[in-house]
């Protein structure tokens, strides 16, 4: 991780425009948990790697996560993230958004340093699948019709490809056997997911300094989560009549958020939602039996038991 960080730093500078490396930096060393570059780099050594290219993937899927990461900020008019105020809040969303596509640019130079097709078609692939899921979510977020097929694309897209990928290409540049690649794929898939939905539930009972976010924030950007599928789906008239006036309509008053809270309670949507959360951390799980014996391995299995841990 020392020498993927050390290779994020460098490849941040730019000679001519001092504010990428301001912005960058701003992100990059807000204490995120590195889960993806560390999926990349444990995958690769687990399948027996000694090459020098997993920093470099490491590298490229960490650039991807922090380049979608200052976009979707900018799409949703966040003002915080990771407990800090967003780049678009101390910059602005021209620069959120240039930076972004900067961080892009530097992760396709640093996959084809790799030599690898294989794995430039794998990370291709996941940032054509991030921005798919994405615009998905600005169309199904408001919209009562969305349901939990719906609602698993857009995390498929925009949270688990980068998972998955991330795995994946440790596999591939190790020249691992296809159904220890597979097996890679599934377990950061089914990681990807257990991840979002958890991010989720914590958005309606996380206690906002722990989760670097403000408690509510879904609701208040109008985006039918999971909890909120469940909620919806066993909704009577009026109480489809409140989240049509919330959600779909924007119009949000005094209290609104508390007797959402209270919907989800109601209805189970809550535990619901953390019982599928839980079943794709066994998945996870499940998917390693493929790969050699290995600490490593032991340490992405309590991986996949911490994620969905905040929860408990």
């Amino acid at each position: 991780m020392e020498a993927v960080n050390g290779l994020i730093r460098a490849r941040m500078a730019s000679e001519h425009a001092p504010r990428i490396p301001e912005v960058t930096q701003h992100l990059v060393e807000a204490g995120g948990k590195r889960l993806r570059p560390m999926l990349t780099l444990a995958a690769a050594e687990l399948c027996g790697y000694d090459g020098p290219y997993h920093i470099h993937l490491a590298a490229t899927v960490e650039f991807i996560h922090t380049a979608t990461l200052l976009h979707d900020d900018v799409v949703d008019e966040s003002e915080k993230r990771r407990g800090r105020p967003t780049a678009n809040l101390l910059w602005d969303n021209k620069s959120s958004v240039l930076v972004g596509d900067y961080l892009f640019s530097r992760s396709f130079q640093l996959m084809v340093e790799t030599g690898n097709l294989r794995v430039l078609d794998i990370l291709a692939n996941a940032s054509a699948t991030i921005a798919e899921g994405e615009v998905l979510q600005l169309t199904a977020a408001q919209d009562l019709a969305t349901d939990e097929s719906v609602y698993l694309q857009v995390v498929r897209g925009k949270t688990a490809a980068l998972f998955s990928a991330a795995t994946e290409v440790g596999g591939v540049i190790a020249g691992a056997p296809e159904a220890q690649v597979k097996a890679l794929f599934a377990y950061g898939d089914a990681l990807g997911i257990a991840f979002q939905i958890v991010d989720d539930l914590l958005d309606y009972q996380g206690v906002s300094g722990a989760t670097g976010k403000n408690i509510g924030d879904d609701f208040r950007e109008r985006k039918l989560t999971l909890p909120l599928i469940k909620a919806v789906a066993k909704a009577d008239a009026e109480e489809r009549a409140f989240w049509s006036r919330t959600i779909e309509k924007g119009d949000q008053r005094e209290g609104d958020l508390e007797q959402a809270i209270a919907l989800l309670h109601k209805h189970g949507a809550l535990s619901d939602a953390r019982a599928d959360a839980l079943g794709y951390a066994a998945a996870a799980r499940e998917a390693l039996t493929v790969l050699p014996a290995h600490p490593l391995r032991d340490m992405l299995d309590a991986l996949a038991e911490f994620v969905v841990s905040r929860i408990n």
